[in-house]
């Protein structure tokens, strides 16, 4: 069976996830294409990530003159499909808020995939997130392309489900993956009933290089205060704003804690601000962008990890944490309550500093022995309910079961 994979930009450094699912699927004698729209190698800082970028074509980035002769050659080719393409495309362009020149981007890169395909003599496209991804699929299907399907994680795809369309990406798609039962939930509210029984709950995963952990990873030194760690882009949605505030708290109340986040982003700027007003530069490092490698070992050399986030699907970095048999305090929100127990970690309501404040408090006072139990129980959440491999044999079965279908 041969794969393509199509993604908005691959490979990216928050796009780890989809790297791990393709290479468990060659694991298993799939054959994938990587397809994105666009990609920007300076930003990659693992290893991992540069090596995909060869095996990566792209759709938009340098490829103007190979858009415009697929358009115009489907066009000419396929006339009737064509129009039916293009008149979804008018469709899905007047919901979004009349973003026609958008849509007609899509119907170009359509063109260009549709053409990909059958060079490579795809079987079934899918495509991660149900934003533009998935409705470039939608086109090349409409075009007459192979099956497709896509990987929905939210939150961005349930923002704006309207705009987005997704009920027509749903009916014209073969299958639908979900990550959580929670984002099972939200398909069923944006697509007919009859479409409910395309929906299928696919996990992200981690791989076995993440799950391998030693006792001796597992202590920490107990000569420095109690670390917090914080992984993810730097933006409103992850909260990272509400948690230096939480933090300020902790200060003034005397608790010996620090602070390390890991990841960059837009949000930088005001974070960096506010921690030099409110005195935070001993207890708060703004580390920047990090290396699979190096997140594991500051993974390994924290006490626990906390994700505040304001709107997610479930978070790869909680599974990660949770890997290294990592505590975890993050929001009642989304998909987060069916991995995050009382068991593994703490959850809090979204926007309550004081909350967050209080059960941070909580965990510096944990004893050691009892945050190894609660890390012990996440590494079997994380195991059982997230391993790659796993994963993975899910999604091929799918790809046999409806690969090449009507």
């Amino acid at each position: 069976m041969k794969l393509l994979y199509l993604v908005n930009q691959y490979p990216k450094i928050s796009h780890t996830f989809i790297r791990r699912e393709i290479q468990a699927l060659e694991k298993l004698g799939v054959e994938v294409i990587r397809v994105a729209s666009t990609n920007n190698p300076d930003e990659l800082v693992d290893a991992a990530d540069r090596d995909e970028l060869p095996k990566t074509r792209l759709l938009v980035k340098g490829q103007a003159k190979a858009l415009l002769k697929a358009l115009v050659t489907e066009a000419l080719k396929r006339p009737g499909k064509f129009i039916r393409a293009l008149k979804l495309a008018l469709v899905m362009a007047g919901r979004a808020n009349y973003r026609y020149i958008h849509h007609l981007a899509y119907l170009a890169e359509a063109c260009l995939l549709l053409q990909i395909s059958q060079q490579e003599k795809v079987s079934h496209i899918h495509a991660h997130f149900g934003t533009n991804p998935a409705a470039i699929a939608t086109l090349t299907r409409v075009l007459g392309g192979p099956t497709y399907s896509f990987t929905v994680h939210g939150p961005e795809d349930f923002d704006h489900p309207a705009e987005l369309s997704m009920s027509d990406k749903i009916a014209h798609a073969a299958f639908v993956v979900a990550i959580t039962h929670y984002c099972k939930s939200q398909l069923f509210r944006w697509c007919s009933y009859p479409d409910w029984k395309k929906i299928e709950i696919v996990r992200c995963g981690v791989d076995a290089q993440m799950l391998q952990v030693s006792v001796d990873e597992v202590s920490v030194p107990n000569d420095r205060p109690f670390r917090f760690i914080n992984i993810g882009r730097l933006s409103e949605q992850k909260g990272q704003m509400l948690l230096l505030q939480a933090m300020k708290v902790l200060c003034d109340q005397g608790v010996q804690a620090e602070l390390h986040i890991i990841g960059d982003g837009p949000f930088r700027g005001q974070l960096e601000d506010y921690i030099n007003q409110q005195g935070l530069q001993n207890n708060v490092l703004l580390l920047g962008s990090k290396s699979g490698d190096q997140v594991r070992e500051a993974l390994d050399c924290a006490d626990v990890m906390v994700l505040p986030s304001f709107a997610e699907g479930l978070p790869v970095v909680i599974m990660e944490a949770m890997a290294r048999k990592k505590p975890v305090i993050s929001t009642l929100i989304a998909g987060i309550p069916e991995l995050v127990t009382q068991d593994n970690g703490w959850l809090v309501p979204a926007g309550d500093v004081q909350g967050l404040a209080k059960v941070m408090i909580q965990a510096t006072a944990v004893s050691v022995e009892n945050r190894v139990r609660m890390g012990q129980a996440g590494y079997h959440a994380v195991s059982e309910q997230h391993d790659i491999d796993i994963e993975a044999s899910k999604l091929k079965c799918l790809f046999e079961r409806y690969a090449g279908g009507a």
